[in-house]
Order: C-alpha cells, then sequence, then structure tokens
C-alpha cells in the first residue's frame, strides 16, 4: 500500500458555538483533502475539538455549569458544522474523552521528560486566557492582548517548563533546510525571524487548582495538568493512533509523503515552532508543512466569540444554501490574507458565477443536445476549427492551472482557473450558436449537422472538466453535473483525455444545480 497524505485542521476550543472563521478553515482544509484525492492520494483527514483549556473552564464558570457539561454540549455544534458544510474528514477527536489521545499526550510527556527537556520552576508572567499564552509587556498593544483586546492577568505558580531554547538552531536548519516548510512565505518570514530572535523555554503545565481540576494530569505529578498545547497538538499523532501502534499513524504520519496543518495565523507560532520543537524532543517525525490562513473580519475587524461580532455560520447555509457559502469562502475570501465577509457579494458572486454562469451553460447544452440529438453524446464530425482549438486549449490550461494553484494551496486561484473554462464554453455557446446550426441542419445541410456534433461533444468535454475540477470546492453540486453526462470516474485524468468515451452516452437535463437567489433577505 501506497504512502498517504495527513491533513488537518486545528481543534477549536469549545467554549461557545461556532464562527464564520471555524468555517474558511474547515472548508480549506476540506478542498485541500478532496484535491489530493482527486489526484488519486490515500488521505487522512483530521478535525476535532479542544476540550481541555482554561477557556472552558472559565466559560462554565459562567453559565453555573460543570465544565463537562459545557464541553459535551458545544461539541455536537462544531460535529454539526462539519456536517452542514459537506466535510470529507475521516476522523473527529476530542481531546477530553477519547482514550488514545489522553494516553498518547501523556506519553508525548513522557518522552520530551525522559530526554531531559522538561523542569519545574516558578514563574510569574502575563497570561491572556483567550490566547492560552504567556505575553511579554513588549508584545501587548496598549497593555492588551493584541489577539483579544483586553489585558491579560498577572500570574504567578510553579510550573513545568519545556526547555524549547534548546531547539532553536535545529528548528531553524528544519525552515531553511524546506524540511519544515511554511505557506505563504510571509509567515515563513516571520518564523524564521521569531527563531532567529532567541528562543526562551517555554510553560508546559498549569496548576491543578488554577485548572479546576480539569485537563490532563502531569504523568507523576497530579498537582499539575498538561498545558493545553502540548495535549492539544498532540491530537495530530494521538488521532492516528500513534499510541497503540496502529497502521494507520505508519501510514499517514511515520511514512507519510506529506503532513500538512491548515491554520490561523493566530496559532502559527504554536504549530510552526513549538510542536515541531517537541516533536524533536520526543524523537517523531515533523509536519512536512503549515499552511497558514489570515482572518475573516468584519468591518476591518477579526471575527471573535471574544469580540462579540461573530457571524453564524449555520445561519448563513440555512439562508443561501451550503453551495453560496462554500463558494464564498474560497472564491472571496484570500487563502492567505484577511478577507472581509459580505452577504451581498456572496448573493452576487453565486449568482453571476454559478446561476448565471454554470448552471445556465449545463442547463442549456442538456436542453439542446435533448432536442437536437434525442439526448445522446454525438461523435464529433468533420475539421475541428480555431474555436474548438480554443476551447480545447482552455479546457487543458484551466485543469492546468488548478493543479498547480492547488499545490500553492490557493483555492481562490484555482477555482479562478475553473470560472475561465466556465466563461469559455458559454462563449463557446454563444459563438457557435447550436441552435442556427440545428435549423440549417433540418433543412438538409449535411456540414451544419456535422458541425452541431462536434460542438455538442467539445462543451459536453468542458463541462466534465468543469465537474471534475469543482468536486474538491462544491462537492454536492459537482456530482450532480457529472451525473448529467454519466460520468463515473472521480479522478483528474491527463487533460488531453477530455472528450475520452463521453460519444454514446445519454446526458439529462438535471434540475437546477444552482436555484437563483432573486431576493437577499
Amino acid at each position: 500500500m501506497s504512502n498517504g497524505s495527513f491533513i488537518s485542521t486545528t481543534i477549536p476550543y469549545v467554549n461557545a458555538r461556532p464562527h464564520l472563521g471555524h468555517a474558511l478553515e474547515y472548508v480549506q482544509a476540506d478542498c485541500f483533502a478532496r484535491f489530493r484525492r482527486l489526484q488519486g492520494g490515500d488521505v487522512f483527514f483530521l478535525t476535532g475539538s479542544d476540550e481541555n483549556s482554561l477557556k472552558n473552564v472559565l466559560a462554565a464558570e459562567a453559565e453555573g455549569i460543570s465544565t463537562r457539561e459545557l464541553v459535551d454540549r458545544n461539541v455536537v455544534y462544531f460535529e454539526q458544522l462539519t456536517e452542514q458544510l459537506g466535510m470529507s474528514q475521516d476522523d473527529f477527536i476530542r481531546t477530553s474523552v477519547d482514550r488514545r489521545h489522553i494516553e498518547g499526550a501523556s506519553r508525548v510527556w513522557e518522552l520530551i521528560a525522559a530526554n531531559g527537556d522538561i523542569y519545574k520552576k516558578t514563574y510569574e508572567g502575563l497570561y491572556c486566557v483567550g490566547c492560552e499564552q504567556f505575553y511579554t509587556p513588549a508584545e501587548l498593544v496598549d497593555g492588551k492582548c493584541p489577539e483579544h483586546l483586553v489585558p491579560p492577568e498577572l500570574v504567578s505558580e510553579e510550573n513545568y517548563f519545556f526547555r524549547l531554547s534548546r531547539y532553536q538552531n535545529q528548528l531553524l536548519d528544519a525552515l531553511k533546510s524546506g524540511a519544515l516548510q511554511i505557506v505563504p512565505t510571509s509567515r515563513y518570514n516571520e518564523v524564521v525571524s521569531f527563531v532567529e530572535s532567541g528562543l526562551e523555554d517555554i510553560s508546559v503545565s498549569r496548576s491543578t487548582e488554577r485548572a479546576r481540576g480539569w485537563g490532563i494530569p502531569v504523568p507523576g505529578d497530579p498537582s499539575q495538568v498538561i498545558y493545553v498545547w502540548i495535549d492539544a497538538l498532540t491530537n495530530y499523532i494521538t488521532a492516528l493512533g500513534w499510541v497503540d501502534g496502529d497502521e494507520k499513524y505508519r501510514r499517514f504520519w511515520e511514512d507519510a509523503e506529506s503532513r500538512v496543518h491548515v491554520l490561523g495565523k493566530g496559532v502559527t507560532r504554536f504549530h510552526a515552532v513549538y510542536w515541531p520543537a517537541m516533536l524533536m524532543s520526543a524523537g517523531l517525525p515533523l509536519p512536512t508543512k503549515t499552511v497558514v490562513h489570515g482572518y475573516i473580519t468584519a468591518n476591518g475587524r477579526k471575527l471573535s466569540k471574544s469580540l462579540g461580532n461573530v457571524v453564524d455560520p449555520v445561519a448563513m447555509v440555512e439562508k443561501y444554501g451550503l453551495d453560496a457559502v462554500r463558494y464564498a469562502l474560497l472564491a472571496d475570501i484570500s487563502p492567505f490574507e484577511d478577507g472581509d465577509f459580505n452577504e451581498e457579494r456572496l448573493v452576487q458572486r453565486y449568482t453571476t458565477d454559478l446561476a448565471n454562469g454554470l448552471g445556465n451553460l449545463v442547463s442549456r447544452v442538456a436542453s439542446m443536445i435533448g432536442r437536437y440529438r434525442d439526448g445522446t453524446i454525438p461523435q464529433a464530425a468533420g475539421e475541428r476549427t480555431d474555436q474548438d482549438e480554443q476551447l480545447a486549449r482552455q479546457a487543458a490550461e484551466s485543469v492546468e492551472g488548478v493543479v498547480a494553484a492547488m499545490g500553492r494551496y490557493d483555492h481562490r486561484e484555482a477555482l479562478a482557473h475553473v470560472g475561465d473554462l466556465i466563461r469559455a464554453s458559454n462563449s463557446y455557446v454563444d459563438g457557435n450558436a447550436p441552435w442556427h446550426l440545428a435549423k440549417a441542419a433540418k433543412a438538409g445541410d449535411e456540414a451544419a449537422s456535422a458541425r452541431m456534433d462536434t460542438v455538442f461533444l467539445y462543451l459536453t468535454g468542458a463541462i466534465r472538466q468543469v465537474g471534475l475540477l469543482l468536486l474538491p470546492f462544491l462537492p454536492a453540486s459537482a456530482e450532480k453535473i457529472l451525473a448529467t453526462i454519466g460520468e463515473e470516474s472521480r479522478r483528474l485524468g491527463d487533460p488531453g483525455d477530455w472528450l475520452e468515451g463521453l460519444p454514446g452516452r445519454t446526458m439529462v437535463k438535471p434540475e437546477p444545480i444552482f436555484p437563483r437567489m432573486d431576493v437577499l433577505d
């Protein structure tokens, strides 16, 4: 069996319901996983929930309920969101209840400790609960956490520390050699600069008293619980059954051809510095790539539960439909920088690109083949024209463009290449006017009849390519598009085979694939 590919989202805190920022990361990672499968790859796609954080404890206290009650209730919202967004994850791990995780996180701690990289000392620092992170005064903005815009609390206690400083040179070697890649380059530069500025050891536990007894106990010291970042980050290997010696761990991590984390810019340091250093200490393979996205903003501000300006992704799906939401997130929002979410733009892009552009194309072609060729896709006849060659080139260029863009994890550029083929196909319809060819053919013009056959074959070939290319982005609609031409393949083949096997198939006109939104409520 060939080696696999691992792709993960981060695991969010479950102190409240999910917001649109979670949906962005979910659909980004989902389209990367689906595209790798489209290329024939063996993929393990992971998501889950971070349940052992102090944020969850404090949220439960504020509601007057137990932490267990809060996380068990709220995790359901995240699990449901993955279903509502059409996600294709292979597992959803819960860090407070999964035995494989609790035992695995403890085992990672033991390996790091056995390597001499954990020690205990008294520490005082400025701590932001929202970030689960200590800050230096220089890192604050007007005395406030730069992420949550609230003053951190002064915390003084005895904790265990990880010797992060020991791994500065090894981390730089991994980063500069390309063994550990960070996308985009701007984030890579930030991480390299941070590491080069000098690494300090970090706290990796907190007192059981301050954690209110919630969390995974430090092995051999029940007065401390494992700090959320050692705990949470290990989910990427514990979900693969690492502690049990599961074959999935070997195939999708130890011997994997790629190990990819998709994450927001606010947790870059934890994934690109702390996590690799911990793996180095434990003697385990590093991730091969971290893909860092920006935030979805509202009026230029990060969508955040703490800031109270969240957009409910479930409400968006219920209002506009899954395709509109996935398309808005993947075609309109930058994969790497902050992007502002706008409902009017969502409706406009959906209407222009999907309903009027793609949906109209599939409907028109299916209707004409049904009317003029009894629903059967014909074989090409006669000499190829410049228009035919142009459409063939665009079909090939779109496939190549999507492959290249997704190799850079740029879903927005990839969908732009799909849009190029849709527009070229609609122009091809208008330029060849099959309805005029049908009229001439009915009057006995054999050349017109032959020309119409070629036009229909080329259009169904383009529709096939569009359907395949859209499978990672709009999977449900892409399946409907492929069903109209009886396409059974779910693999991206050679662009030169785009017409292969189509003649003789029946093309069925579907119900509207992208129903129109006439009014923005």
